[in-house]
């Protein structure tokens, strides 16, 4: 990566750029850019600000890529730090080239997605591909500009044993983890991407991708939480993070999915041992089952104890999790929400940048600075729309009237 890139990165975080390189060097940072794409790319890991994720993307029932294009822009405008193409309907790989071309910040994808796509194309089932089938796909995603792919690669034979023997409430609820355990039964083989993951690391060390280790095993709830299985896949991804550094090649582990509050310490702690305080990006995690249509909140709070105890990277939810494909608003409001999981950890991590822009809101907002205090709010837009509600503009807002505290502390408490 030029070193340009890598000042402007150092600058944005805060951190000097011998720190920053001696991070990526160990493997707790990495950077997500892909070589051929003309971006500065995103820096995630140790110490750094936590980064949030949007995911987008087409369904069999829903097509529609001018949608898609609406919410990568939500989710850029709203804050987001990266974008991951989950489409699995219409034509995947114009989809995939679309908004690889458009976005303005790092974009991942989920390769397995696709081979699905490719079978029906061959009129095979998805199950009748061969490993060199599930091989292409990565690579072609890799050369279509992809900056990080998630690889389940960490179910194989002697975790997919564990799992046989366990009684969970919801199975598996990662997508690429069923089409994973689908495969592997129907074949009665090894799971591809464990048994070729050498020939992966080579394709990632290629083209500059970052691998995302994806939790094809996470628990789809709080009951289900921190299982054998989850666990026993963990220890896998840790040995393969070991090898992909070894070959130089950038990787992350994706974690939890549903944990109980009182899960996320040892869950966060756990992957750091285990993977060598590689990067560790968590969907959400949600610490309740009930929250539709909430999720987004529920994940929200799940987030920001998550990326205080050392989570670097969360993927947001939307209200429409566990429901339906996300609007562009939902989109939205999913980003929104984990911006500010991500910010109230930061803060609590003593990050300047996050302390600082809390500060100078706490100056406008005792200045009863409403515009200052409106263009700092997370979402400005929302901010001004309530502030503006009943076209009383004054120097209080309209829930204390006269009887702004602030306003009264300013002749209360002048000094004599």
């Amino acid at each position: 990566m030029k070193n340009n890139n890598l000042k402007i990165i150092a600058e944005k975080e805060g951190i000097s750029l011998k720190e920053l390189k001696e991070r990526i060097k160990r493997g707790e940072v990495v950077i997500l850019k892909n070589k051929r794409r003309e971006i500065i790319g995103c820096a995630v890991g140790k110490s750094l600000t936590t980064k949030v994720n949007a995911n987008i993307g087409t369904s069999p029932e829903i097509c529609d890529i001018e949608n898609e294009l609406k919410k990568l822009r939500a989710a850029e405008e709203a804050g987001a730090d990266t974008i991951m193409d989950l489409s699995t309907g219409g034509d995947l790989d114009e989809i995939r080239k679309i908004l690889i071309s458009e976005a303005k910040i790092p974009i991942g994808s989920v390769p397995i997605y696709q081979l699905p796509y490719e079978a029906k194309k061959n009129n095979k089932s998805f199950v009748e591909l061969k490993e060199k089938d599930f091989l292409k796909v990565i690579e072609k995603h890799f050369i279509d500009g992809i900056d990080f792919a998630t690889i389940h690669c960490g179910i194989n034979k002697k975790v997919l044993k564990i799992l046989y023997k366990k009684k969970r409430i919801c199975g598996i609820v990662s997508r690429g983890g069923s089409l994973v355990v689908e495969w592997m039964k129907y074949n009665n083989k090894e799971n591809p991407l464990y048994e070729y993951f050498d020939d992966i690391l080579a394709m990632a060390k290629e083209y500059d991708v970052c691998l995302s280790l994806g939790d094809g095993l996470r628990p789809g709830s709080i009951l289900d939480a921190t299982d054998e299985p989850q666990i026993f896949e963990l220890l896998v991804l840790g040995e393969l993070q070991e090898r992909a550094r070894e070959k130089g090649v950038k990787v992350m582990i994706e974690g939890p999915g549903h944990i109980p509050l009182n899960h996320i310490y040892v869950n966060i702690l756990l992957e750091k041992i285990i993977c060598n305080n590689a990067p560790f990006y968590v969907l959400g995690p949600l610490v309740s089952d009930i929250g539709l249509p909430y999720d987004h909140f529920v994940a929200g709070i799940g987030g920001a104890l998550a990326a205080y105890y050392g989570a670097d990277f969360l993927c947001y939810v939307t209200p429409s999790e566990h429901l339906g494909l996300p609007t562009v608003e939902d989109v939205r409001e999913g980003v929104i929400i984990a911006k500010l999981a991500a910010h109230i950890a930061d803060i609590a991590k003593g990050i300047k940048k996050a302390v600082e822009i809390d500060k100078e809101l706490s100056l406008a907002r005792a200045r009863l600075d409403f515009e200052k205090m409106i263009n700092l709010a997370i979402n400005p837009q929302k901010a001004k729309e309530i502030y503006e509600r009943y076209r009383i503009k004054k120097e209080y807002c309209t829930m204390c009237g006269e009887f702004c505290a602030l306003k009264k502390s300013k002749e209360l408490l002048k000094k004599e």
